[in-house]
């Protein structure tokens, strides 16, 4: 589906934004909301069907971006919010062209619909504010395993861990004996990859699958060092975790090593990666 970023006619301008610091507590709370929901539905009928495009949804996606949607209005009244469903839906936001810096909420309210069906607990909630075209502050929160991640310009990244006190997180510098690559549970073809990986000069010892945004979370813990993905995704799949990587020191590249933007018509990604800054 094509979706077309129109002229901008929302009141909200940045600097009558509340602080990061502010935002940051609120969307915490806003994320946790949506999770609580999430689980209540994940215990019982999870109600999947298939959208216009084939690709699963269930009352989970619908639930917790209703939540989400909800509490970022209220919090930010007249700024644009995007979100997965919404936009399946074709309630597209006015925003501004990219240029014009004009800031707007991402949201994608069950990141790893796949995963959620399966029930292996490797979904999350995301949640982003871009400004200038760059995700300046990030929320993931991983439901099924109660970690949040957080990462904010100016404020650094931090994690909790089953609602515990949060702790600062940062990128580690790449390990001698090798790198540990992040994959896509789903959609990986690692003969791809490995070609990528020769042609860079990197050595990958350690290859980690998994579901969502929490690849790119694993890198910003220091848990891992490199994700790229070459097929399809959309702005509100990678905004958040990306808000939280760079703000732990990592960042998201296209493969001709310019910054992943938002803002783009159809708000659809190239081919991208993630990564610790020293590898770049």
């Amino acid at each position: 589906m094509g979706y077309k970023v129109a002229a901008r006619n929302a009141t909200q301008s940045v600097s009558s934004l509340p602080s990061h610091q502010t935002l940051r507590q609120s969307c915490t709370e806003i994320a946790r909301a949506a999770a609580r929901e999430i689980m209540r539905i994940y215990a019982g009928d999870l109600g999947v069907r298939d959208k216009a495009d084939k690709s699963p949804v269930t009352d989970a996606d619908h639930a917790a971006e209703a939540i989400i949607v909800a509490g970022l209005r209220a919090l930010t009244p007249g700024m644009p919010v995007v979100a997965e469903e919404e936009m399946a839906a074709g309630r597209v936001p006015t925003i501004g062209p990219i240029e014009s810096g004009g800031p707007f909420w991402l949201v994608d309210p069950l990141d790893g619909t796949k995963e959620f069906i399966k029930r292996n607990g490797e979904f999350t909630v995301n949640i982003a504010l871009i400004e200038k075209a760059r995700p300046t502050l990030g929320i993931v929160l991983a439901p099924a395993i109660d970690t949040l991640w957080r990462g904010a310009s100016g404020l650094g990244a931090d994690m909790s861990q089953d609602g515990g006190d949060f702790v600062a997180i940062a990128t580690r510098p790449p390990p001698s004996d090798g790198l540990t690559c992040c994959a896509s549970r789903s959609h990986t073809v690692y003969r791809d990859l490995d070609i990528w990986f020769e042609r860079e000069g990197l050595t990958v010892t350690e290859r980690v699958q998994t579901g969502s945004s929490l690849k790119f979370c694993l890198i910003a813990e220091g848990k891992a060092d490199i994700y790229p993905r070459f097929g399809p995704t959309n702005e509100w799949d990678t905004a958040a975790g990306q808000g939280v990587l760079e703000a732990a020191g990592g960042e998201v590249v296209t493969t001709d090593g310019r910054p992943l933007t938002y803002g783009k018509p159809s708000f659809s990604n190239p081919h991208f990666i993630a990564r610790s800054k020293a590898l770049g």
